[in-house]
């Protein structure tokens, strides 16, 4: 019961991870090949984070 007020980590992880990628989508829309390949590299970290968490959930 209790358990409905506290935040989930990976809930906010994913959304950091979503905004990173859109991030470097429109990076590589603009032609920026560079920050393209950095915020790619980012979101590659933050989803090794992320994906043992996903897995842990019941």
């Amino acid at each position: 019961m209790f358990g409905l007020f506290k935040s989930d980590p990976a809930k906010k992880l994913r959304k950091q991870y979503s905004a990173k990628l859109e991030e470097a989508m429109l990076a590589q829309r603009n032609g920026d090949i560079r920050s393209y390949s950095s915020l790619t590299e980012e979101a590659e970290a933050m989803w090794k984070e992320l994906e043992p968490m996903e897995q842990a959930k019941p």
